[in-house]
């Protein structure tokens, strides 16, 4: 963990470290006890594409599914 200042025109420079293991471009999403840096892919449909590399069922068949599951849990 690094500290780091924002400087006289509110720009924050984050470490090396940090920019060479998560990237240049970040969402900040404001929490209720501070900021979170979320990386943001430079190509976000590749990262999903890795992410969800393992799955083998469609969109469909996985909405379908969900759909299923939330009828269950409401008592259906």
């Amino acid at each position: 963990m690094s500290d780091v200042a924002l400087d006289d025109r509110g720009r924050l420079t984050l470490p090396k470290e940090v920019r060479e293991r998560y990237g240049d471009r970040y969402h900040v999403v404001q929490l209720p006890d501070g900021i979170k840096l979320i990386p943001v892919a430079d190509d976000p449909l590749e990262a999903l594409r890795d992410e969800f590399a393992d799955v083998e069922k469609s969109a469909d068949e996985l909405r379908n599914e969900a759909r299923e599951a939330a009828l269950d849990a409401a008592g259906r």
